[in-house]
């Protein structure tokens, strides 16, 4: 596994707005390199940082950007339609381009395979899963790369029958059929647990300094006690001791694309989830499900939403933008708190302008902005921007 350290300079500060009820603070920053990065790239957090002596990798013929102190892959929404043992051409050239961007671990948003149907079988998941496993995990794996994942509603939802919370499962197929596959490759993550005792539905390990948390957000209901407990595995001092908190969900918290605006399509309780991750000085909060790539930031959360590198991409609210499929690249700098996203649109393998996407996105639980803006950034009218349903 590469090890990248090396020096930095720093320069910048902080900038952070304030904001109301509804609104968002968020820090800004910009990238400051001695070979000028393009205007695509996206720095959050405290400060910019300067490579001294930090190589650049990337896949030949593609825009290679500067490597952090870590790095990491970030996929999600790999599936086709249901049942499918098949994936798009999209996916399997991202997978094998994966080593050439030398990630320290890749980590997946959810929706590895193609299930939430009542009309599969047993057998039918299980051939699913076993190409994931040929197609997906057998590359990563053989490239001694760590894998780390967060089931999505694809995977095994967690819609229940009744009480959100003490229901029964609709898909049980799904779940008992994910938990045997996982149960079977743990080991093949190559992930140092703190706590694996709910993998693959919620754990949590810690991995070149930064701790991450997974939580079953496979529904809009992350279970309550699996709330409690990330309450304390936050807490801990495995968790504190980081330089770096990430966690990972399938599920966003604010809603992002079009037709994803519905209640079910983003977490319940968004708010006080947030809150949480706040108190514990979470830097971001990675998912997927959407199918549309944004560096939002929420509060004093960063969210990267992961777009779809599999079917379905979709547009974000409020855009009239045609939908890709995305692979984001993620390099974190550890002494500065600070991250950049490379985000390839895998249709044409260019990389995606920052400034092409919305300043903001406004959903129906709340808004987002850019990472690179803070609240001094907008207007009053875009303050007050309202939330426009998109179709239906």
């Amino acid at each position: 596994m590469p090890i990248n350290r090396r020096r930095f300079v720093i320069l910048a500060g902080l900038a952070v707005g304030s904001a109301g009820a509804g609104a968002i603070a968020c820090t800004k920053s910009t990238v400051q390199a001695e070979d000028t990065p393009p205007a695509d790239l996206l720095t959050s957090e405290s400060a910019a940082v300067t490579p001294v002596s930090s190589a650049a990798i990337g896949p030949a013929g593609l825009y290679a950007p500067q490597r952090g102190d870590v790095r990491l892959a970030v996929i999600s929404d790999l599936n086709s339609a249901y049942g499918s043992t098949d994936y798009r051409a999209e996916v399997i050239k991202g997978v094998a381009m994966l080593p050439d961007w030398q990630p320290d671990i890749v980590v997946c948003g959810g929706d590895m395979v193609a299930g939430q149907s009542l009309n599969l079988s047993a057998r039918e998941i299980e051939a699913m899963w076993t190409a994931f496993d040929e197609k997906i995990l057998a590359p990563i794996r053989t490239a001694g790369l760590p894998f780390a994942l967060t089931i999505g509603n694809h995977d095994a939802s967690s819609y229940r029958n009744g009480d959100p919370n003490s229901g029964n499962y609709i898909y049980v197929l799904d779940r008992q059929e994910t938990a045997r596959y996982w149960a079977g490759h743990q080991s093949d993550t190559d992930l140092e647990f703190v706590e694996a005792g709910g993998f693959p539905f919620y754990y949590s390990f810690k991995q070149n300094d930064i701790f991450y948390l997974t939580w079953d957000a496979s529904s809009a209901n992350v279970p309550p006690e699996q709330v409690a407990w990330a309450d304390r595995a936050l807490a801990s001092p495995a968790a504190q001791s980081a330089k770096l908190r990430i966690v990972l969900g399938h599920l966003p918290m604010y809603a992002v694309s079009q037709r994803r605006d519905r209640p079910g399509e983003y977490l319940n309780q968004a708010d006080a989830l947030r809150q949480l991750l706040e108190r514990h000085q979470v830097h971001t909060y990675i998912s997927g499900h959407h199918h549309a790539y944004f560096p939002g930031k929420a509060g004093q959360i960063n969210m990267l939403h992961a777009g779809a590198l599999g079917s379905g991409p979709k547009s974000l609210l409020n855009t009239t933008t045609a939908a890709f499929q995305t692979l984001t690249i993620m390099d974190v700098f550890l002494e500065t708190a600070s991250t950049v996203y490379t985000t390839y649109n895998m249709n044409t393998l260019e990389v995606v302008d920052a400034q092409s996407l919305p300043r903001q996105i406004v959903g129906p639980n709340g808004r987002e902005f850019r990472q690179d803006l803070t609240l001094a950034d907008f207007t009053p009218t875009e303050q007050a921007q309202p939330y426009v349903p998109s179709e239906s």
